[in-house]
């Protein structure tokens, strides 16, 4: 199966690139980069082993750009570019190529919801309804059909996977407080001012509460596709490490429904799922998905109020990783082919 990753300078394009090219399935991996095409793909990421340099023989192991790779005819093409760039970019793919996209350009399928969102009427408005929403654990029988596949962005991932049973079995009720902590690496690779070591370090931050931060469209949408919505207020914050996002979710549980009651319905819906991982009421740690594609739950019960634990690689689970997934959903392959399922110690 021949792949092509749009963006391969960036951190997403970059984990893409090296689950494609350990992956069994994928014998023709084809980088593309705008802005540094004809580079060997090993300057362009000095940490890449030889071990893959087989499969990037079609490009003679360096980058080419979106012309080019489109006269390879891959069979899934990986944008992972900036959200309101991914989808001109993939024009020359949307006919004979799965598309998965990893930025926001068909993550919402009103074009003026994205408009608000966003500042900038999206690029393919005619596609927004097409595109099937990749939350590989409750959208796999429509990914395995979909030749346009959203991957969800790394903070509706996080918050939405241990809502979506409660919600779905309703037992929970009020609105949903939300904090979340996300890596550096969110921000992406491009230099900001503001993302300096000198910056971040020894320093926490939040930012755009409320209704405000543009994934809270994204999250409401993925409530209104798999259960019901409800209000939400939603704050980000940036905290000083690389990647790894921690979110909590405190919310009134419905009328008799304790820890067993949130137990049994986290383990219905993900005791078959290999990229979440609920252990039981124990609180999860960043370090113990690391580097992986796997998402860990908790959740703690007291006085009336449930707190729900979840966290992953925003790299990973959060973005490449859950591309790959949705690849391998969409192909019929094995969902968790390829993919890193063990944390860090």
């Amino acid at each position: 199966m021949r792949a092509a990753v749009l963006g391969v300078s960036g951190y997403g394009g970059m984990g893409l690139m090296r689950l494609l090219l350990r992956h069994p399935s994928i014998t023709t991996v084809i980088p593309v980069s705008s802005s540094q095409a004809g580079e060997p793909v090993r300057t362009i990421d000095p940490g890449l082993d030889e071990s893959g340099a087989a499969r990037l023989q079609a490009t003679d192991g360096r980058a080419v750009d979106a012309e080019a790779a489109a006269k390879h005819k891959p069979d899934v093409v990986f944008s992972s570019l900036p959200h309101l760039a991914s989808a001109r970019a993939l024009e020359p793919f949307y006919e004979g190529s799965v598309v998965i996209d990893l930025s926001a350009d068909f993550r919402l399928d009103d074009a003026a919801t994205f408009e608000q969102v966003y500042g900038e009427a999206p690029a393919r408005p005619d596609l927004l309804t097409e595109a099937v929403y990749g939350l590989s654990e409750w959208n796999a029988a429509a990914i395995a059909e979909a030749d346009l596949i959203a991957n969800p962005g790394c903070y509706p991932t996080c918050t939405l996977l241990p809502l979506l049973p409660l919600l779905s079995e309703e037992l929970i009720r009020g609105p949903l407080i939300v904090n979340a902590l996300s890596g550096i690496s969110g921000a992406g690779r491009a230099a900001k001012r503001n993302m300096l070591f000198c910056e971040r370090s020894e320093n926490m931050q939040a930012y755009s509460p409320g209704m405000t931060h543009r994934h809270v469209a994204e999250i409401v949408r993925g409530m209104e596709l798999f259960s019901s919505r409800q209000e939400i207020f939603f704050t980000p914050h940036l905290v000083p490490i690389k990647q790894g996002m921690f979110v909590t979710t405190v919310v009134e549980p419905a009328s008799g429904v304790d820890g067993e009651a949130v137990r049994r319905s986290l383990e219905r819906a993900y005791s078959d799922k290999p990229c979440v991982r609920f252990p039981g009421p124990r609180i999860p740690e960043t370090r113990h998905v690391r580097n992986s594609n796997v998402c860990a739950l908790g959740y703690h019960i007291e006085d009336g109020r449930l707190a729900l634990f979840s966290v992953l690689d925003n790299l990973y689970k959060g973005a490449a990783g859950q591309a790959v997934q949705n690849m391998n959903l969409r192909f019929g392959l094995g969902e968790s082919t390829g993919l890193p399922l063990d944390g860090e110690f």
